[in-house]
């Protein structure tokens, strides 16, 4: 009787494993992506907001900050964890 139990478990042990795999592992993926891409961040790189807004970096503050430039003369301040694409990046400076 003790192994008819732990047979009714193997379904839904089964479906967490595939849940785990379908969709909780590639969306962990994606965020440490998504932080590398924050964290690699410097000035002159073109980025792309989550509201849409396109512009170039000109500083990249502490305190999780970037100061984005989106028209001449017109910048503003940025979450990094709120910039979702970076469209054009730096080359190093070398040293």
């Amino acid at each position: 009787m003790e192994g008819n139990a732990f047979a009714q478990f193997v379904p839904l042990i089964l479906i967490f494993a595939i849940m785990y795999f379908l969709l909780i592992r590639p969306q962990q993926k994606k965020m440490k992506e998504h932080q590398k891409m924050v964290e690699g961040l410097r000035r002159g790189d073109v980025v792309v907001t989550q509201g849409g807004l396109i512009g170039k970096v000109v500083k990249v503050k502490e305190a999780n900050e970037v100061e984005v430039e989106l028209a001449e003369g017109v910048k503003v301040r940025v979450v990094q964890s709120t910039i979702s694409q970076v469209m054009s990046k730096t080359e190093p400076a070398d040293s």
